[in-house]
């Protein structure tokens, strides 16, 4: 019997399958044991090739190579990793390897990761699936006696290369497209941009954003106080002319008001559900602190390294019914701190189940996060792991936890012709809130007021006809406020709902839970945002900076608008389902990489990003290979000089700054003549030349051919100076 190598994804993942199967035996880049190999990547061994890996003509970035559409995108080996892929491809290859076990993460990219080697490898052989939503030991055993066959997953393999080639098709094309068009390197993206053009409409409706006045009047009944309020206003309390707020508090003190309403209703506010990755990473940021990238770190850290969580790149927040006799011993096994709480979630020893929590219809590829049934000791974790840990294992007592019930009562008293309104709570049962979010949470800083305008409070017995006397009326001036600056927790949530506010009510139900990106993407997306340049942390916010702003301006509503991004995430997943053809999403993508090509090019947009780097460089090379051109000085700045290569003219001063580049074949697309050294002397000088084919005009905004016969008042104007 030959021998079965098992591939995961990641060192350390490989040396706690090799534990488990008994590999003790160390070789290189491997561990070893009867029947069993275990190797690993580290991370992605395999990717897709650059544009001047499939042809030499794509070293320079020109349009006239652009779109770039292979039918097929070769796979290149990571160098930096090439090594490691030399071993993995030595073992599957092997002749006394049998079968293979593709154990990389349980998800979309772990698949991509092992088909890649397998594909570039050229391996024909057999593979299995191993499908684990925990590292412990146990989980690992289990995966294994429920392994799977590897076909099984083609599926999500098919979904997989098509984000992985969409991603390159859509990137390459629009990326070179609009860095040529306007000289600065930028970076476009399927997802990228659309997660920027949230940031960039936040900030204008800051920036736009004019404050009102407006006024609210608390009247004082005594032993309750109510709110003025009128159905005719939005909202309902603000009064929009302190004068007409100061009027109706003079008209109502010392006068009578009488119940005209009071109603009382039992009601319940359910527990919180589970945590998927994006649910815990809004809540890492705004109890802890935590950035979207940080808590995806540190879960994957107690996932694979503490064996503490479930593996946290998960998009639902519900557990499958066969999971509940677990959860009953993760609940027994949790640290001592916790063990007070386990009593509240498992009433008579029983696991409390409902469908907010257990819902097999609702688990995608993993159930929701939940500590391992396994004892940790958090006492040995990092500060960080510590804290997410605690927010998981509170999180998951709570859900099982009873719902909080209260009487919510509202009363309404006129005084006069004017109505106020109060709201009133009384809890009967704490239900969840017996769980504290956090182990330690913050003091209330002193003074710190509840935010909303009217809260509830404990009121007297109180029915209709009652009356009492106004003693007090107090007017409060405010403005309105803008909408904060996102943060992290807000941006996620932004991104995971884009496209609620489309129009198509059909499309945003078929969108529903397919915004932009995965759970497993987001935070890299934030991040990637950040590193080119387009948005700015400050504090807990990010900001779209200026770069940010001006990309949006010069992009289709196609690519910036969630609709597009949305449409694809969603075929991705009817591709994992095969209830979407792969080869038809893909010929979508290759149009949409065409038009975007085609709307660069001829994008009138008049945007003047700042220099970069890139532009500088070649700026100080063109500089020092130009040839001077006697006699002429530069038509836009009026300092520098005019210099020539073998392709254009430029100013001399271009590395400080001159935007001047004249490109010799100009004019010959509509019929004009190249321009040589002669005729741009002839042109700076009489700023009009008549030659045998038409007349050229110059001025120092732009030069333009008018041919003989053309009516030169409606003549189409020419080429405007290219801004390089």
């Amino acid at each position: 019997m030959g021998r079965t190598v098992v591939v995961a994804e990641k060192p350390s993942v490989g040396r706690d399958i090799a534990r488990v199967l008994g590999c003790n035996q160390r070789g290189q880049g491997c561990l070893m044991g009867g029947q069993w190999v275990v190797t690993w990547a580290v991370g992605h061994l395999v990717t897709l090739v650059e544009p001047d890996e499939l042809d030499e003509k794509y070293k320079r970035w020109q349009f006239d190579t652009l779109p770039i559409l292979p039918e097929d995108i070769p796979l290149k080996v990571i160098h930096a990793s090439r090594d490691q892929y030399k071993v993995v491809k030595e073992l599957i290859n092997a002749q006394d390897t049998d079968r293979l076990v593709c154990a990389t993460d349980a998800g979309r990219e772990g698949e991509l990761i092992f088909r890649y080697i397998y594909m570039k490898s050229g391996c024909k052989k057999p593979f299995d699936r191993l499908w684990i939503s925990s590292m412990t030991d146990e989980a690992i055993q289990e995966g294994f006696r429920a392994i799977q066959p590897g076909q099984k997953y083609d599926g999500l393999f098919r979904s997989a290369q098509c984000r992985s080639q969409a991603d390159w098709l859509v990137g390459m094309n629009a990326s070179r497209a609009f860095t040529l068009k306007y000289d600065t390197l930028l970076s476009v993206g399927r997802v990228q941009t659309p997660t920027l053009a949230i940031l960039v409409k936040r900030r204008k409706e800051i920036e736009n954003f004019k404050p009102e006045e407006y006024a609210t009047v608390t009247a004082d009944f005594g032993d309750y106080k109510g709110m003025w309020f009128s159905e005719k206003l939005e909202p309902d309390t603000h009064i929009p002319k302190v004068d007409m707020a100061k009027a109706i508090a003079a008209q109502v003190k010392g006068r009578t008001g009488r119940v005209l309403s009071a109603e009382t209703v039992r009601k319940k506010d359910p527990p919180p559900q589970l945590y998927d990755l994006t649910s815990l990473q809004r809540d890492a940021n705004r109890l802890l602190g935590f950035t979207a990238d940080r808590t995806l770190k540190v879960a994957q850290s107690l996932y694979e390294t503490r064996k503490a969580l479930t593996y946290p790149r998960t998009d639902s927040r519900y557990l499958p019914p066969d999971m509940i006799p677990r959860v009953v011993q993760t609940m027994k096994m949790l640290p001592a701190p916790y063990q007070s709480l386990v009593p509240g979630a498992l009433p008579g020893g029983k696991l409390p189940v409902s469908k907010r929590t257990v819902d097999e219809t609702k688990v995608t590829d993993h159930h929701a996060i939940i500590p391992t049934a396994q004892r940790v000791n958090p006492d040995s974790f990092t500060e960080e792991e510590r804290q997410l840990y605690d927010l998981v294992a509170r999180r998951m007592l709570a859900a099982f936890y009873p719902a909080c019930e209260y009487d919510a009562t509202k009363v309404i008293t006129q005084v006069e012709e004017h109505l106020f309104r109060t709201n009133g709570r009384v809890v009967l049962a704490n239900g969840w809130h017996d769980v504290p979010v956090l182990a330690n949470p913050p003091k209330a800083k002193a003074g710190k007021k509840k935010a909303a305008e009217e809260e509830d409070v404990a009121l007297p017995p109180l029915q209709i006809g009652d009356t009492r006397t106004v003693k007090s009326a107090a007017v409060k001036e405010d403005k309105t406020k803008p909408p904060a600056h996102h943060n992290d927790a807000s941006l996620l949530a932004a991104m995971e709902t884009a496209g609620r506010e489309l129009e198509d009510e059909e499309l945003v139900r078929q969108m529903k839970g397919s915004g932009i990106g995965t759970p497993a993407t987001r935070a890299n997306i934030i991040e990637r945002l950040i590193k080119v340049g387009y948005a700015l942390r400050k504090g807990k916010t990010i900001i779209a900076t200026d770069k940010g702003v001006q990309l949006i301006a010069i992009m289709p509503q196609e690519i910036a608008s969630p609709e597009m991004t949305g449409r694809w995430e969603l075929a991705l997943d009817q591709i994992t389902d095969g209830r979407q053809d792969a080869e038809k999403f893909m010929d979508s993508i290759r149009k949409f990489s065409t038009f975007l090509v085609n709307y660069a090019r001829n994008n009138r947009a008049a945007v003047e990003f700042p220099d970069d780097e890139r532009r500088k460089k070649r700026r100080q090379t063109m500089v020092s290979r130009g040839a001077a051109v006697e006699g002429c000085i530069c038509p836009v700045c009026k300092k520098g000089g005019v210099l020539e290569n073998q392709r254009a003219f430029f100013c001399s001063q271009s590395a400080g700054g001159c935007k001047f580049t004249l490109w010799k074949d100009c004019l010959t697309r509509g019929g004009g003549p190249e321009i040589s050294t002669r005729l741009l002397q002839l042109m700076l000088a009489n700023q009009v030349v008549r030659g045998s084919t038409g007349v050229i005009m110059m001025d120092d905004q732009q030069i333009s051919f008018f041919p003989h016969g053309s009516d030169m008042a409606t003549a189409r104007r020419g080429l405007t100076y290219e801004k390089r």
